[in-house]
Parts: structure tokens; sequence; C-alpha cells
């Protein structure tokens, strides 16, 4: 990175950091999150980081080589975990991991040249889970996580705007439309790409890792004498197009 897109990424880092802080003095959070776990027939786990910061953006330095950004959802249970606190360390990053593994001409190390945010720091067994949590919380804990979500988006922005040229990947599309739990980041991103069109086209959509959901669309979409590139291209602006292209 040059000094001035290092200076812009570092203070990104700080900011989002600094949300993270924040989000964790939100008052009976970790509670809330541990009653919503405690109430759900799946593995039962204590709560140890009710708003998680990816500790691996510490690991990026001024000579790190960022071919990707990819905003996935909220950090599930392993995420939170004390002993992880990263993104997409479960099933679903397993599942990325391979993707790029098996498609080396991509030329990208999920691990080493991809830098990963979410929607919302914020905790939840679930992504849809997080309707439930804002319930359970109330007003606080609501403002709080569409106040996160405003911030994740202006924070992506402001990544993406430190390193382009590079692409973006936003995973999981499904929440983000109108009513769903993302539809606040969805409002933000539409407002800050309208004023930033020249990156408009480094930025794509797809369908969530998990339940190897965008393997499957992946293949499904392939058009014959396709590389795989070109239809992740392709699929990845339908679906820009689909969700964002009103305000874009």
């Amino acid at each position: 990175m040059t000094k001035k897109a290092w200076q812009a990424f570092s203070a990104a880092r700080e900011q989002y950091r600094s949300l993270v802080e924040r989000l964790s003095m939100v008052p009976n959070l970790g509670a809330y999150q541990q009653k919503l776990v405690d109430s759900r027939s799946g593995p039962s786990y204590k709560v140890e980081t009710p708003a998680v910061y990816n500790e691996a953006l510490d690991e990026v330095t001024r000579d790190s080589s960022i071919k990707l950004i990819l905003a996935a959802d909220n950090p599930g249970r392993r995420e939170q975990a004390a002993e992880n606190r990263r993104y997409l360390v479960g099933p679903s990053g397993k599942i990325a991991e391979k993707f790029f593994r098996d498609n080396p001409e991509m030329g990208i190390d999920f691990r080493e040249n991809v830098l990963i945010l979410n929607k919302t720091p914020v905790h939840t067994p679930r992504t849809a889970e997080l309707a439930e949590l804002c319930r359970l919380g109330g007003k606080q804990v609501q403002a709080a996580v569409e106040e996160s979500q405003r911030v994740m988006a202006e924070l992506l922005f402001a990544f993406h705007r430190s390193l382009a040229p590079v692409p973006v990947w936003i995973i999981g599309y499904s929440e983000m439309k109108k009513g769903g739990v993302f539809e606040r980041y969805t409002g933000c991103l539409r407002s800050l790409y309208k004023s930033f069109p020249k990156r408009r086209s480094e930025l794509f959509l797809y369908r969530h890792f998990s339940m190897n959901q965008f393997t499957i669309d992946l293949n499904q979409q392939r058009r014959p004498g396709e590389t795989t590139a070109e239809t992740l291209n392709r699929i990845g602006a339908a679906y820009r197009e689909r969700v964002l292209a009103r305000s874009l």
C-alpha cells in the first residue's frame, strides 16, 4: 500500500475496533445473547464475546497483499469463542477456503489475501436470530445493532477506498432485502456507493458459503465456455443490481 492508503486503512481499522468496544458496553447484551442460545434446540455454549472484532485484521501490514474484500453476515458460535475471535472460521469458512483452493487460477489464498468483514459484529447463533435478539433486548439493543450496520457499511466503504482497485464480495444477500435484518446495512451501502461510482463495478453480491449455497449457485449458473471468474463477475453484478440498483 502507498503511505496514504496505509494511513486510511489503519484509520478504518481503529474505527472498527472502537465500534466493537462501544457495542461491548451495551448493557446486558451478552445476557440477552446467552438467553437466545439457551432457548434454542441447537448446541449449547457460553457467549464469550458479544461483539467480535476480527483480530485477523491486526496481522495486516503495509506490505500485505489484499486481493479481495469479503463481507459476510455476523459472528456465529465459533467466531465469538475467545480462542478464535476471527470471522469465517466455522463450516462456512472451511467451504470458502476450499473454494479458493479448488480454483487456484484466481490467485487468492483465503487466509492470506482476503480482508474479511461482517455486516455487524454482534453475535447470534444464526444470522436470522438478530431479529429475536433485538426483540429480547428492546430499543437499546435494536438501536445498537442498527447503528453497527451503518458503521460497518461505512467501514467497508473506507477499506474499499484505501485498497482500491480491489473487488468486494458481499456474501449472503437474502437478509439485505426490505424488512430483512440487514436492511439498514443495505440502505447505507446504497448511499455510499452512489457517491463513489468509480468503484461501483468492483462490488459483487453472492449467496452465502453456508450449506454450500455459493458453490451450488455458481455451478447452476455457469454458462458453457465461461471461466469461474467470468461466471462470478456476471452473477455477482446481477445480484448487485437486483439488491442495490435503485440507488446506484
